[in-house]
């Protein structure tokens, strides 16, 4: 079977695995060899590179993604009052499942906070795992994904205020 070499067909084929990138550059047809001059010739020396540029943790976000969820997380845990644009839009295709999230937290990198909408008409503000959200699949088998076209046109309390008088997050 051949699979498109695309981050999103990765995290299809392995749901719920974690893979270094050295597994991923073998299913892909890398030798020993070639994978090693393939990441020499990388100034970061990433191979995730080659795949989608998805945080090697948490292939739910970008490097970029986690970089401005990290800043935001520690300007909270340093107490600062933010009110960011949400960084990242993670949804489940066939459950109606949505998640805005504005930050990490600096101390375990794996907890995300921002505006939860589980489909049932009541999104709220909390925090959520990201290693949990990998896990969830949807009633038709469909995996969490990332809205790679998302771009925040306002601040997360306005997503919430909008968000809670609708009874869902809108955009």
């Amino acid at each position: 079977m051949w699979i498109p070499l695309k981050a999103e067909n990765h995290n299809r084929a392995f749901h719920g695995l974690r893979i270094n990138g050295i597994t991923i550059a073998r299913f892909y047809g890398f030798e020993k060899n070639r994978f090693r001059d393939f990441v020499r010739t990388r100034k970061d020396k990433s191979a995730a590179l080659r795949f989608g540029r998805t945080h090697v943790n948490h292939p739910l976000i970008t490097d970029e993604e986690h970089a401005q969820l990290l800043a935001h997380g520690q300007a909270r845990a340093a107490g600062q009052h933010i009110d960011p644009l949400p960084v990242v839009r993670i949804f489940t295709p066939d459950a109606h499942a949505t998640w805005l999230l504005v930050s990490l937290d600096p101390q375990d990198g794996d907890t995300a906070y921002g505006l939860i909408d589980l489909g049932i008409g009541m999104p709220e503000l909390g925090t959520v795992q990201l290693s949990a959200l990998t896990s969830i699949v949807g009633p038709r088998k469909q995996p969490v994904m990332r809205d790679r076209y998302f771009q925040a046109v306002r601040p997360l309390s306005e997503y919430t205020r909008l968000a809670q008088e609708n009874g869902s997050i809108t955009d």
